[in-house]
């Protein structure tokens, strides 16, 4: 008898819950049935079909009234739509991810009587997005939702800690720890050949130092301490062929071309520019073969002043390059802390820009880190290790009913 699994997704945009979502979907053992629910995109957001197989395709289920922001009558009516998919497909457990899906969801799945519900936290709005009011609100309906729980998946130790002792939205044994997990392979192979290929698309010769931010622009990423630091290190690398590359979109995209500009940095945004020549900091927008991005750059920064278990940390170890982060959430979970990753304190930017200019200056130190991220990542982060964590945790929930 097959297991019936419901998961559903707040948007299916390029980001880490997408990935790791159909990383589950795609690869459970053939005793699962599942199917995956997503809302609706909102402007500046790049949707992912291009990740959807034949299996995963045919598991889509599209509510477009299912928004990130608040409206009463969308989420109303997203509730009773949810409602409806759980009562014809009738699973055993429903899965959500992230904020609006994971409330509006577990309400459903609790009205339905659905024997398990379960919520990954792949990051939490609970300081870096809201006002006080408004966090406040965010913590107390999530202390109420945990309730309707059967578990809290948390990303990380970290995470877990801070979701348990920090906010207190349930008892630490409530909460389980599963870490993301990625296909690794790709990371590696043909390294070369990609590495030549986008560095083609931007205009770069080899022997230029690409340092890069990978996600999408919202103030909780912090691309505005990116930009401070970006123009510190040319600053001092007055002599070095160094370029700086911002990929991903969204709404702080023009407020970055603002503080570029303001600075007198030449910048090109690609979609409208290909010229890169004379740029200092190149912004591509979205990006989908990110195998190919991480083969073309040297190092990469995560500047973000909240995060859960960001995926694009994982993505570029797995690629070999070395990282330099704001020590924010799970960050130190996913890294090792100064053997393939330097981490500072968030908005600290001399720290960060010390930190940077030692991986500029050192390509021996450059290959060391990213050595260290591979090992690190191919024992602990593989795409196999989340499947069979995720399906041991489904099989022993189960058969708790």
């Amino acid at each position: 008898m097959k297991i019936k699994v419901l998961h559903i997704l707040n948007r299916f945009i390029i980001g880490g819950p997408s990935i790791i979502a159909l990383n589950i979907i795609n690869s459970l053992p053939s005793n699962y049935e599942v199917k995956l629910i997503v809302g609706g995109k909102d402007n500046k957001e790049e949707w992912s079909e291009y990740m959807l197989d034949d299996t995963s395709e045919k598991s889509l289920i599209y509510i477009p009234q299912m928004r990130r922001s608040l409206n009463p009558f969308q989420d109303i009516s997203t509730y009773y739509a949810i409602k409806k998919v759980i009562k014809e497909f009738k699973p055993d457990i429903v899965h959500t991810h992230a904020s609006k899906a994971g409330a509006i969801g577990r309400l459903a799945a609790a009205n339905c009587k659905v024997p398990v519900v379960l919520h990954t936290f792949h990051g939490h709005v609970f300081h870096s997005y809201f006002n006080g009011l408004i966090t406040r609100l965010f913590i107390k309906t999530e202390r109420y939702l945990a309730k309707k729980s059967t578990n809290i998946i948390a990303l990380s130790e970290s995470q877990k800690q801070e979701l348990s002792q920090k906010y207190k939205i349930c008892n630490h044994d409530k909460i389980v720890v599963v870490p993301n997990g990625i296909a690794l392979q790709k990371f590696i192979d043909n390294q070369a050949y990609k590495r030549n290929l986008w560095r083609k698309k931007l205009s770069l010769s080899e022997d230029t130092v690409l340092v890069g931010i990978v996600g999408r622009m919202a103030p909780v990423k912090n691309h505005k301490m990116f930009v401070e630091v970006l123009a510190a290190s040319l600053e001092r690398q007055k002599n070095t062929n160094i370029k700086f590359v911002i990929v991903g979109d969204g709404k702080t995209r023009i407020s970055v071309q603002e503080d570029l500009t303001k600075l007198n940095i030449p910048y090109n945004y690609l979609p409208e520019n290909a010229d890169s020549a004379h740029s200092k900091v190149i912004l591509t927008s979205w990006e989908t073969e990110m195998d190919q991005v991480y083969a073309g750059l040297d190092i990469v920064c995560l500047t973000s002043l909240n995060e859960g278990s960001p995926i694009s940390l994982l993505e570029a170890q797995a690629a070999k390059r070395p990282i330099v982060s704001t020590n924010v959430g799970g960050v130190s979970d996913t890294i090792i802390e100064n053997e393939s990753a330097f981490l500072t304190p968030p908005n600290d930017v001399e720290s960060f820009t010390n930190k940077l200019e030692q991986l500029i200056n050192n390509v021996d130190l450059r290959q060391k880190m990213g050595e260290n991220g591979f090992k690190f990542v191919n024992e602990k982060y593989g795409q196999e290790r989340l499947v069979q964590n995720m399906d041991n945790l489904y099989n022993n929930l189960i058969t708790k009913i």
